[in-house]
Formats: structure tokens, sequence, C-alpha cells
């Protein structure tokens, strides 16, 4: 009787989290799904379309190669972010007021608002102006932002110094939890710090990194704001990405069927590669062990 009390009770304080999460999350999407299975003249007058939507997006060019680049550079930011996090996490102080400020100077980038790092970095690699075009000019590089591989490194640059620190804050209180035993056995036993690394701190970092790969993949794959604002998908077409092309469907040409049958398969996209990622980062023994725990 006490425990069902308790189960009435932990579901009464979850109930206003339900709410809002059905209000936000679930809600929208209905309706977009509704969206994706009509078709709209305005005035409120839908037509059901059924999966008409689906087979245009699904046999569209522009929709699979705008995937590919949102893919690719999603990619390419884990492949950057996650070692060159572990990397900083590992070479932090234990603590003192050197760790405090490093905290505080990691913490800064991520609390800016998109807009204002998309019109930052614009701004800094502004020809003649910019401070970052100034630096690699004053040593005789050119900064050309009408260079599909000068894009994608200052939009690599401008993500990598936005969200580093998410990982490195993830990997560095995770580190800190690691027993000082465990090291001390590892000194007995004469390990060297490639060992260590191995076989006691990234065996104990899985978790966190699955969180932080997770995180990452998601943010870079449906980012929108700091491209469209530093390059407007340009040069070409080489930085329009899947989010670009749902609002130039969506909020532009104002196809609410079509944009709502790619905002559907985006959707799926990121579940399924997210799920994916989970899988292979979390060993299989300890996925059972959190789903057993209510918790994967």
């Amino acid at each position: 009787m006490q425990s069902t009390h308790h189960n009435k009770t932990a579901w009464l304080y979850l109930l206003p989290a339900i709410v809002v999460l059905i209000a936000v999350g679930v809600v929208p999407i209905a309706f977009v799904i509704f969206y994706s299975l009509h078709d709209t003249f305005g005035g409120n007058v839908f037509i059901w379309a059924g999966g008409q939507w689906y087979a245009q997006v699904l046999s569209s060019a522009e929709f699979y190669q705008s995937v590919l680049r949102s893919l690719g550079f999603a990619l390419l930011v884990l492949s950057v972010q996650i070692p060159l996090g572990i990397f900083i996490a590992l070479r932090m102080p234990k603590s003192g007021l050197l760790t405090t400020i490093i905290i505080v100077l990691l913490s800064i980038p991520m609390l800016t608002p998109v807009i204002v790092v998309g019109y930052l970095w614009k701004a800094m690699v502004q020809p003649g102006t910019g401070l970052l075009y100034q630096s690699l000019y004053s040593v005789g590089i050119t900064l050309d932002m009408n260079s599909t591989l000068w894009t994608w490194s200052v939009l690599l640059l401008m993500d990598t110094w936005h969200w580093t620190g998410l990982v490195v804050l993830l990997c560095y209180a995770r580190l800190r939890a690691i027993p000082n035993a465990y090291y001390q056995a590892a000194a007995i036993d004469s390990a060297g710090a490639w060992a260590v690394f191995r076989y006691i701190q990234l065996p104990r970092l899985k978790l966190v990194l699955a969180i932080a790969v997770l995180l990452r993949f998601m943010d870079s794959f449906t980012l929108y704001t700091e491209p469209y604002v530093i390059s407007r998908g340009g040069p070409g077409v080489s930085t329009t990405f899947l989010s670009h092309e749902l609002v130039q469907t969506g909020l532009v040409q104002f196809d609410l069927g079509k944009a709502g049958a790619m905002a559907v398969i985006y959707f799926l996209i990121v579940i399924f590669i997210s799920a994916a990622f989970y899988r292979l980062v979390m060993p299989k023994r300890e996925v059972l062990a959190l789903q057993s725990k209510g918790i994967a």
C-alpha cells in the first residue's frame, strides 16, 4: 500500500513536466504529421494527400544532397570536438583558481545565443576589417569566404569554439569522480599514461561520451542559424544543410505539405542515427543495466 502511495506521489510530481512535454513536443509533431499528409490552399482547407509529399521528398536529389552535407558536417564536428574535449579535460588541473577560470571561459561560448555567435563570426571573417581575416592575412593567408573549403573551415571553427566546452565539462566531471585508488594501483603496476587512459579513464568516460556524442550530433546535424548568418548557404549550395532546405520549403515557399513530410523524415533520421550512436558507444550489457533501471 505504501509503495502504491509513493508511486502516485511520484507521478503527481512528474505531471507538470509531462504536460509541458506534451504541449511543446507531442502536439507540434502531431500537427507536422497532419500537414505532411494533406495539401492546403489557404483558408484552413486541407485536402488528403496521403504519402504524396513523402514520395516527392524522397525522390528529390536536392534532399539527399542536403542530408549528406548535414551528415558530413555533423561527423566532422564529432571527429574534432570529442577528441579535443577529452584532451583538454585530461590536462585540466584537478582543483584551484585556474580550474575555476578555465570552466568559466569554457562556459561563456555555450551561454552565447546562436544568433549572436553567427553575427560575431560573420564580423570576424569580414574582408579587410574582420579579426580572423586580418590575423590570417598578417601571416600571408587570405581567407576567402567564396571558397567551399574556407567556408566549411570557418563553420567548423565556429562550432568548435561554441560547443567544445560541453564535451570538456562532461569529461572533466566524470574524470574527477574516479577514485584515487585506481591511479595508485596503476602507479604500483608502473602503468604508463596511455595504459591509465585506456583501462581506467576511458571505460568510465563511456557514458558521458555517449551523452556528448548524442548532444553534439543532434545539434550539429540540425544546425541552421549560424551557417545561414555567415554564408547564407553558400558558396553555391555548399553549406545549404537540410535545415535550410526545410526552412526554405516551409517558410519561404509556404509549401506546408512538403515541409511537413521533410520535417518528419528529418526527425526520423535524427532518432535513428542517435539510437545507432548510443548502441555503438554503450556496451550491450550496460544498455541492459540502464534499461533495467528505467534509464535507457
